[in-house]
């Protein structure tokens, strides 16, 4: 049985500090999920209007967390 090189490798959720506007969470998410990072700011935006404050909360203890991406 042979394996890909790129099929054991574990995918992780950080800040990415190269495409940030505030603190990179909302570019981490759209990295680890494959999505445009227009589309999740817009929908970070969304949330901050209609919960704003679970959704502060979530995005401060998101930007203390998350671990910041090394260049890759």
């Amino acid at each position: 049985m042979s394996y890909q090189p790129g099929y054991l490798m574990k995918k992780q959720l950080t800040k990415d500090v190269l495409h940030k506007k505030l603190s990179g969470v909302c570019a981490g998410i759209a990295k680890y999920y494959n999505l445009p990072r227009l589309v999740v700011r817009i929908l970070a935006i969304l949330a901050l209007i209609t919960f704003p404050v679970a959704t502060g909360v979530a995005y401060i203890v998101a930007a203390m967390l998350l671990p910041t991406r090394s260049n890759r």
